[in-house]
């Protein structure tokens, strides 16, 4: 791999670092896994909180050809990175049509008030997203009735792809799978010789019954763990370091952070990393984290603040301020830091902030 910088040549207190190599390889896994369906890349929210530019290319070399994004703007800034199919989750409003087309983005239409919408302004491509069970975005059962009842609502339409979501794809055996799965099949009557797309990253390992022609992975490819009750088989993409700015020794009875939440019951070692809510790392995970200083590990300990926390060193030697210290990679990892937090890994990847030097590594040639 090749390193565009290291963490410690600036001043820089917390550094993020991208290995782009590890999305494309985890590109590569779910290419496989998916064969023959095509695989899409969902690289909305900043490429969930990754950079989107860098993530985008990185992709495109790897063979993507297609891309989901959430918002108007976020199609608009893909755009200018990636001439390939984007579509655009949100679907269409009044007065985005024709923004929308002229920028050759295809909005995943979620219900009828959208179909005609887009209708009455363009014939341009688009998605139709039929609701099959989770109750968020697409037609609702009784909008799909009225398609299968008045076919002339698709006149003049161009349907290039049918999807849905399911819920509980990270539950192999959950009975919505299935239910949602048949509700689909049923839709795509109304829809024939129209390429579909159920699957997202779980559901891509749920079989190939579940591929249609287009998987649509997001989170596996930033290395979350796609079947949690399993083995995670995606390599570890983000790594968060962050720099000791003071250790101290406290005594037994004293306290670490506001509201008094730790309390030493022997002396111990404290040291202050240059990190906080403010950036990302969440404040649920006061008392709950653990660092790794080399392959020690240090809990947290007191509440998390804005930009601070505290680590208990006991027992490491040699700690100082100026050390780097691992908050988030192979010994801690999204989905680890999640369980702590009593969340989701997307919510970890997302929420990180904007202060951390990024560093992005690039697959060697």
């Amino acid at each position: 791999m090749t390193e565009t910088a290291s963490p410690n040549d600036d001043g820089s207190l917390s550094v993020l670092t991208v290995d782009l190599g590890a999305i494309a390889a985890n590109y590569a896994l779910l290419v496989k896994e998916s064969a023959p369906a095509e695989c899409a890349a969902v690289v909305k929210a900043d490429a969930y909180g990754l950079g989107l530019e860098p993530v985008a290319r990185t992709l495109e070399r790897a063979g993507c050809r297609t891309f989901f994004v959430a918002t108007l703007d976020e199609g608009l800034a893909l755009r200018n990175i990636v001439n390939h199919d984007i579509y655009v989750f949100a679907g269409v409003v009044q007065h985005n049509a024709e923004l929308l087309a002229s920028n050759s983005l295809r909005p995943v239409l979620n219900d009828l008030e959208q179909l005609r919408l887009w209708r009455k302004h363009t014939n341009a491509p688009a998605a139709v997203h039929i609701d099959t069970g989770m109750n968020r975005l697409g037609f609702p059962p009784i909008e799909v009735d009225m398609l299968r009842s008045d076919p002339t609502e698709l006149d003049n339409f161009t349907p290039k792809l049918l999807v849905s979501h399911l819920a509980c794809a990270d539950e192999p055996t959950h009975a919505m799978n299935a239910e949602q799965l048949e509700r689909f099949r049923t839709a795509q009557t109304i829809f024939p010789n129209v390429p579909a797309s159920l699957s997202a990253s779980s559901g891509v390992f749920l079989g190939p019954e579940w591929h249609f022609e287009m998987v649509r992975p997001g989170f596996a490819l930033y290395g979350g763990n796609p079947q949690p009750t399993g083995a995670n088989p995606m390599q570890t993409v983000a790594r968060l370091k962050a720099k000791i700015l003071q250790c101290r020794a406290i005594s037994s009875g004293e306290s670490v952070g506001y509201g008094a939440t730790f309390r030493a019951d022997t002396p111990r070692r404290i040291a202050t990393i240059s990190t906080g809510y403010a950036d990302g790392f969440l404040r649920a995970l006061s008392n709950k984290a653990t660092a790794y200083i080399g392959e020690n590990p240090a809990p947290l300990v007191g509440r998390v603040s804005m930009d601070l926390i505290g680590i208990d060193i006991t027992g490491i030697d040699g700690v100082k301020a100026g050390d780097w210290v691992d908050l988030l990679g192979p010994n801690y990892g999204v989905d680890a830091l999640a369980r702590d937090a009593g969340t989701i890994g997307y919510e970890i990847l997302t929420a990180l902030g904007q202060r951390h030097r990024r560093v992005y590594l690039e697959a060697d040639a």
